[in-house]
């Protein structure tokens, strides 16, 4: 069973392990079936959802929220995050010309509000700054976020994919603590590991949220060097430690790191769901975690 953990020293609590649904546009299931699929994973103890307002074209929100509409007392067992400021072209809005950033007061209330309504929701427990915005205002921002958590829409605050300055530029202006920066860690990518970022997190007592931690599969078909060095690797410590799937040992890997990184899963068959939850029961080693780290850069320890 997956248990919940308080993410900073404000909260709020999520589960050890994240259901991601950036994919649920992908996955063809009827409204029934995405209601069955929430919960299955909250039987598990998943309990936390990751969501972005422009995940699926601007459409995930809105097939998770028609689920929820099925049994609304489910709002009660979950906790839901979000993400706003990326601008993509779509043929919603056929006047975009690019892709592009937008930090404004107006446009996070906006986003926050149509996130609010696709979700079939009242409240969002944690809203991210999706990606760095370089035209972002951090007192314009922290205004939006005080608004909107003072008007009961957003319980939480937090950012994704930001460096550590642009982290502590927006923290501090804020009066209520960010509480996570969701970043990509996997073996094949780890930068965060050693920019600074992870340092950071772990000096403040938050736990980042990891994204892409199958590193979209190319872990498992990718014809890299690397990607073969890190998948023979990762198959010989699944063999030590009696892991069902290398995708175990990856789940280990990023949850044995000291900042303690809430791993996001992407997958939307429950079997795989299942298999991800039961990573938390490994323990590797620390040789066995820098093996790995010597396979995906292919040199030895300095």
């Amino acid at each position: 069973m997956v248990s919940k953990m308080t993410i900073a020293p404000q909260g709020p609590e999520l589960s050890e392990l994240v259901q991601g649904y950036w994919r649920l546009a992908e996955w063809g299931m009827t409204a029934k079936n995405r209601l069955s699929f929430l919960k299955q994973h909250i039987d598990l103890g998943i309990t936390t959802v990751d969501h972005a307002d422009i995940y699926g074209g601007y459409q995930c929100e809105s097939l998770f929220g028609e689920a929820l509409k099925l049994e609304p007392s489910i709002r009660e067992q979950i906790e839901i995050v979000t993400k706003c400021d990326i601008m993509l072209c779509d043929a919603q809005y056929p006047t975009r010309r690019i892709n592009y950033y937008d930090t404004s007061a107006k446009h996070i209330h906006q986003s926050v509000d149509n996130s609010l309504k696709r979700l079939s929701i009242e409240q969002i427990d944690l809203l991210l700054i999706h990606r760095p915005d370089l035209l972002m205002d951090a007192d314009e921002v922290a205004d939006a976020f005080s608004e909107l958590y003072k008007v009961g829409k957003v319980k939480h605050f937090g950012v994704s994919n930001f460096t550590p300055s642009q982290f502590n530029l927006l923290q501090s202006r804020l009066s209520k603590p960010l509480v996570t920066n969701q970043v990509e860690i996997n073996p094949i990518n780890f930068d965060v590991a050693h920019d600074g970022t992870l340092d950071l997190l772990q000096m403040n007592r938050i736990k980042p949220m990891a994204w892409s931690c199958l590193g979209g599969g190319s872990i498992f078909t990718g014809s890299s060097e690397q990607a073969k060095r890190v998948r023979d690797e990762l198959e010989a410590i699944r063999c030590e430690v009696g892991a069902e799937s290398i995708e175990q040992v990856i789940y280990a890997w990023v949850r044995m790191l000291p900042s303690k990184p809430i791993p996001i899963i992407g997958s939307g068959k429950i079997e795989r769901v299942k298999i991800a939850a039961d990573s938390l029961k490994l323990e590797l080693t620390r040789e066995q975690w820098y093996r790995v780290w010597v396979a995906s850069k292919g040199h030895n320890v300095p």
